[in-house]
């Protein structure tokens, strides 16, 4: 059998890392990952190579940034090159970016087998790209792979039950496996000087795009009691030009995953417009703030673990000084979503 998994963004490398170490043990299972250069950045896309350890990519398309249609565009084209002259059995596609929609429509228009890694997640928020890629996605595929039980109902709701399995969510895999790499390749004092800190990102269109939302985040990341140690996306950085931007926030380039995971364990809170650290943070027990208006993840809300709270700057600063918490339920499986995520393609 030969599997054709699509990557392009930071989340994806890290759950296709996860799947990519157990197929290499599979006999009889080959894989062929194309890398779409969505994510271009060295920090963002070659750095994860080398540190997560796992091949390089067959196919780099570069296509790079663009508008949707632009990026959609010229991935499809170029990943159905690939998939003409790789024929494989099986595209996987993960997530909800344009590398995710492109991918399954290629496959999709060739008559290849689509499995979905993370189907089933609904904001119900269609102004978001986001939320149509991974609606469209979930109609076209063949195998539905949901992260969570919550993912597995919506499916149901849709009429999408028979092709759904819930394997459990492969981020949670992924952080029980390279935490402790991350504590064995990096010092905290190699990324940052603070010694107390929140962790904050902010990637998201509706946000980034938005010069009162931005503004609003940052006049509040202002006010907190600690310093906010910010990642930032070289798009979003050119964005801060507009807006003002105090010193409590303290701006760092891109990092990698295993540096993330290393920002997470250290911080005290987490303030995010990201769906995959608002998991991350959970599954690390770190009490989060999202900078959005709805989320995906709804389980993670239970217990004061998560607040959604848009861009309003009281909310953010009210939501912060919670401090009281119920013990997590294990909503996202066993940390083998990976197996069973192959034993669910190698089974239809």
């Amino acid at each position: 059998m030969k599997i054709v998994s699509i990557i392009g963004a930071r989340p994806q490398f890290i759950k296709a890392a996860v799947l990519t170490k157990i197929i290499e043990k599979e006999p009889g299972v080959d894989e062929v990952l194309v890398h779409t250069g969505q994510h271009y950045d060295e920090n963002m896309s070659k750095i994860f190579f080398d540190e997560l350890e796992i091949p390089r990519p067959h196919y780099n398309l570069e296509v790079g940034s663009g508008s949707h249609a632009y990026q959609t565009g010229m991935m499809l084209e170029k990943i159905e090159k690939v998939l003409l002259s790789e024929k494989p059995d099986w595209i996987i596609v993960y997530g909800d970016t344009n590398s995710t929609i492109a991918g399954a429509l290629a496959a999709s228009k060739l008559h290849i087998k689509i499995a979905h890694v993370e189907a089933g997640l609904r904001s119900f928020n269609k102004l978001m790209p986001e939320e149509i890629n991974r609606i469209t996605t979930d109609r076209i595929s063949d195998l539905l792979l949901a992260p969570s039980l919550n993912a597995m109902h919506l499916l149901k709701n849709e009429g999408l039950e028979k092709n759904a399995v819930f394997t459990g969510d492969v981020m949670f895999d992924s952080i029980l496996f390279y935490q402790k790499l991350a504590e064995q390749k990096h010092k905290l004092s190699e990324v940052i000087d603070e010694k107390e800190f929140y962790l904050a990102t902010v990637h998201r269109q509706e946000n980034t795009d938005d010069k009162t939302r931005l503004q609003n985040i940052f006049e509040a990341f202002s006010e907190l009691d600690l310093p906010v140690v910010l990642p930032l996306h070289p798009r979003t950085r050119t964005k801060l030009k507009e807006i003002t931007v105090s010193d409590n926030v303290k701006i760092i380039d891109p990092v990698s995953y295993l540096e993330m995971i290393l920002l997470l364990k250290n911080s005290k809170k987490i303030l995010t417009d990201s769906g995959g650290l608002q998991k991350e943070a959970y599954f690390l027990k770190k009490p989060c703030i999202t900078l959005r208006d709805e989320t995906e993840w709804i389980e993670t809300t239970e217990g004061n673990w998560n607040f959604i709270v848009g861009t309003n700057k009281e909310l953010i600063l009210e939501k912060i000084k919670v401090n009281q918490f119920v013990e997590q339920k294990n909503y996202y499986g066993d940390g083998k979503a990976g197996e069973k995520i192959l034993t669910a393609i190698l089974n239809f």
